[in-house]
């Protein structure tokens, strides 16, 4: 018992043991783990303690990025808030006063909003506050220091005039308290009717003359194609109103009718240009307005509780002031000129009309900016214009040339020009050295005609001709018209023709025989012309005492389509003054003959100028179909060359062993008509197929007889003609010297001492049998003046009977004369005194001697050809071919 007693306590000893020995093992890891715990506590409560600290900075910090990041971003949205204000308001609109300038938008272009201030924000550049006004609305400035806000109306009526171009704000002032003395800066406007102030008790009369011009601008300028007018200008790039801006400074209480016609503008007139800017009298709630509220601690635009804004200061008056006088410095000075462009279609459109009916064509812009038309066909058929010199006639034939070129192809229209002043403004449509280019549907241009009526009755002669020509083709189809012609002949060739002629009353100037034909042929062709498609257009700067014309009132009262431009005279009827208000770039429009009724005033587009027009000529010169030909210029100061000249260029010799040519031709000059021809003396064998020169112009005889020989040489073969040039005057030596340089070895020279021997060997060679093989012409220089050396006698005769021998048998012989002399007188004597008979002398060419000289004897009739000389010009005349004689250019020298 007692070993099972020991064995269990020291079993229970053990254990004991065992036991105390794990608890002080896990009360030694429980300290160690308190230690650690209280180590770890102690950090993190160091830790805990940092933390605010930490966090503190890195908010701080954050709050820092953030706040420049915003700033940063402000600055940005103010700069490009800056921007758009400089787009939406460039230039004047929002200039300082300091750099401030007149700036007006381009055409077409809104004219934007206007800046009263400025927004300031902190650390960013003031961006500029703006309000809208022309196109957009009213201004409407209230508060309670509403009259500190002064600035607000001078800024927004100067900023509006400085982008509008002038006269395109008209302003309304009503200020009865200071009876205009708010406006006063403005009052230079008045002198061009674009400031109108209305009295105390005329508000009511204002605001319904503002309405009326709403109603009337709805009804006849926009009629229901367009909703506002900045959507007409957007459109048609064209503005037909100007903006109304009326200023109501304070007044009385409003009527109930005032009341009712300012609720009108205000909601109708943004849209039609009309706007309000107004101090001091109530202003119903619209969209249309923009409330300016000035208080004691500042300004605010927009509605409650609107933007912020610093307003500027007013300009300054003399600003104000001076910009007003050049505004109205401008207006007075008339309107510009449209751009030519606006009278042309898009290229894609270009020479897409067909005539057949008629001619219709723009020629400017009409008062509500609708294009005015211009119609040429059976009715009106003929146009006159006219107006005063620096009117803009020119420019308007130049603006109604390139709307019609523009619209119909050389197919469908011709064109004849002839401008009787001094100026080679019609020469550009023609091809020139300057511009190789030339306008595809000109057939003629005739320019410095002013002494060459001839010319001009050429024109009208070739118009009648040609007036003929459809006449008898319509009755071979039995039709009247051109548009039947054209529907029955489509393969023809028949364009409508349309003839200009500027300054046309010099061609019916005077009472000769050049102004009756030329009347008459006018009045045929104004008369017939219409039918067969042949229009007339007379330009003129006055055209009283015209006789020629207004003596016709038949004549007259064909041409019902009348253009008169500012101050014309005896244009319109008689009683029309419509042209005498015009200003400056205008014209009226009348297709009724030129009754009032009938008035339809253009704004006429800037089309001389060369860059203008030669953007449009060089378009339509490449659209030119493969066999156009330029243009026939006639220029009257310009000199023709042989060498140029079309018949010149056809001579040849005969081919073969034909020998010379049977009936050769001698060209003597040019013929002043439509053609470029060149007048032609035919020398046949028969009697009196010579010619004389006869005047003293040293130069201009020189060149007939030096055109006619180079023209006869040309057509025979070396050693197959001869020529006998004997020179008389020293002063005309260098020009014979020079073509018998030329003619070389067919060319003999005689001078004043061997002349006797020509006429006696040429005279004796008359009297051997058999016709000549060789042409032999004479041509004598000055012959007159080798009166002494051939009265000595050669062979038992004179030389000057010799000469006769020749003028009266030779051309049969085939020896032809062409001579020189100074005078009619002076060739009678040589012919045997003035009883003699010239029939030997068949054709002559007389410069600078007087009609009444040439006498019957020379020229079919009593009394000589209505002949008055002139420089560089010749009456040339041909027994055998003419009626009449030919006025002709004599080619010039050296050709």
């Amino acid at each position: 018992m007692a070993d099972r007693r020991t064995q269990l306590v020291t079993r229970v000893r053990g254990m004991l043991s065992e036991a105390l020995g794990a608890t002080r093992g896990r009360l030694a890891a429980a300290d160690a783990e308190l230690t650690a715990a209280r180590d770890r506590l102690i950090r993190v409560e160091r830790a805990a303690a940092a933390v605010p600290a930490r966090v503190g900075a890195q908010r701080d910090r954050r709050l820092a990025e953030i706040d420049a990041q915003h700033a940063a971003r402000i600055a940005e949205l103010a700069r490009r808030a800056v921007d758009a204000a400089r787009l939406e308001a460039p230039g004047a609109a929002s200039a300082d006063w300091t750099r401030w300038t007149v700036t007006p938008a381009g055409r077409g272009e809104p004219p934007g909003a206007v800046r009263v201030g400025t927004v300031r924000i902190p650390g960013a550049e003031p961006v500029p506050a703006l309000v809208p006004l022309l196109d957009a609305g009213h201004v409407h400035l209230t508060g309670a220091d509403a009259d500190g806000g002064a600035s607000v109306v001078p800024a927004l009526l100067l900023r509006s005039l400085g982008r509008a171009d002038p006269g395109a704000v008209r302003l309304f002032g009503y200020d009865p308290e200071h009876l205009g003395g708010g406006l006063a800066g403005f009052a230079p406007l008045g002198t061009a009717g674009q400031l109108t102030f209305v009295g105390p008790g005329g508000l009511g009369r204002l605001l319904d003359d503002l309405v009326e011009q709403i109603r009337r601008i709805n009804e006849t300028v926009l009629a229901g194609e367009y909703r506002s007018l900045r959507e007409l200008a957007g459109a048609t790039n064209r503005r037909p109103e100007p903006w109304r801006v009326a200023v109501l400074l304070g007044g009385d209480e409003l009527s109930r009718h005032e009341r009712g016609q300012l609720d009108r503008v205000v909601r109708t007139g943004a849209a039609c240009g009309v706007h309000l800017v107004v101090r001091g009298v109530p202003v119903p709630d619209d969209p249309t307005v923009t409330r300016v509220v000035v208080g004691p601690d500042g300004a605010r635009v927009g509605g409650p509780p609107g933007l912020p804004v610093t307003l500027d200061p007013p300009p300054p008056a003399a600003l104000v002031t001076e910009t007003c006088r050049q505004v109205a410095a401008r207006i007075n000075a008339g309107p510009p000129p449209a751009p030519f462009t606006d009278l042309l279609p898009p290229p894609e459109q270009m020479w897409r009309e067909d005539s057949s009916a008629g001619l219709t064509a723009p020629i400017g812009e009409g008062p509500h900016g609708r294009p005015v038309l211009l119609n040429l066909g059976d009715y009106p058929p003929h146009a006159l214009i006219g107006g005063p010199s620096g009117t803009g006639k020119t420019n308007l034939i130049f603006a109604w040339i390139g709307a019609l070129a523009s619209r119909y192809s050389p197919a469908e229209l011709e064109f004849y020009l002839l401008d009787f002043k001094e100026g080679v403004s019609f020469a550009r449509f023609a091809q020139g050295r300057r511009d190789p280019s030339w306008l595809p549907h000109m057939r003629l241009v005739g320019i410095n005609v002013n002494t060459d009526r001839e010319f001009g009755l050429a024109l009208l002669r070739f118009l009648a001709e040609e007036l003929r020509r459809r006449a008898d083709a319509a009755k071979k189809h039995e039709v009247t018209k051109l548009a039947e012609l054209r529907a029955v002949d489509p393969t023809g060739h028949w364009p409508r023709i349309v003839a200009v002629v500027d300054e046309f009353q010099a061609l019916l100037a005077g009472r000769d025989v050049v102004a009756r034909e030329a009347a008459d042929l006018l009045e045929d062709l104004a008369r017939r012309g219409r039918s067969q498609g042949i229009h007339l257009v007379l330009a003129s700067q006055d055209v009283r005492g015209i006789e020629a014309l207004w003596g016709r009132p038949a004549l007259v009262a064909q041409f019902t389509l009348r253009i008169a431009l500012p101050k014309a005279l005896r244009i319109l009827a008689e009683r029309n003054d419509a042209a005498q208000s015009l200003p400056r770039h205008h014209a009226v429009i009348n297709a009724e003959s030129g009754l009032a009724e009938g008035n339809e005033v253009a704004r006429i587009p800037s089309a001389s100028d060369w860059d203008a027009w030669s953007e449009l000529q060089h378009r339509l010169w490449r659209m030119r179909p493969q066999d156009a030909k330029p243009a026939r210029l006639f220029d009257g100061d310009a000199i023709p060359r042989l060498r140029d000249a079309p018949d010149f260029r056809a001579l040849n010799p005969p081919e073969g062993d034909d020998g010379p040519p049977r009936s050769p031709v001698a060209l003597l000059g040019e013929i002043i008509d439509v053609q470029a021809r060149s007048a032609v003396l035919r020398l046949p064998r028969a009697p009196g197929r010579n010619l004389a020169v006869l005047g003293t112009r040293i130069d201009e005889a020189c060149a007939v007889l030096d055109a006619a020989a180079r023209s006869l040489a040309r057509q025979h073969r070396p050693g197959t003609a001869r020529f006998s040039i004997a020179c008389l005057d020293p002063d005309a030596d260098p020009a014979a010297r020079e073509l018998y340089a030329d003619l070389a070895d067919n060319a003999a020279w005689y001078d004043d001492e061997t002349v006797p021997e020509l006429m006696a060997e040429t005279a004796t060679a008359l009297d051997r049998p058999g016709t000549p093989a060789t042409p032999h012409y004479l041509l004598l220089y000055a012959v007159d003046a080798a009166a002494g050396q051939l009265a000595a006698r050669v062979g038992g005769r004179t030389g000057l009977e010799h000469l006769r021998r020749i003028l009266h048998d030779g051309p049969e012989r085939r020896t032809h004369v062409l001579a020189w002399w100074r005078g009619v007188a002076r060739m009678r004597v040589d012919l045997g005194g003035p009883a003699a008979r010239t029939d030997q002398i068949g054709a002559w060419v007389a410069l600078d001697v007087q009609g009444a000289e040439l006498g019957s004897s020379l020229y079919p009739g009593s009394g000589g050809p209505d002949w008055y000389p002139r420089p560089w010009r010749g009456l040339f005349f041909d027994r055998a071919a003419h009626r009449t004689g030919q006025v002709i250019i004599p080619y010039g020298p050296s050709a």
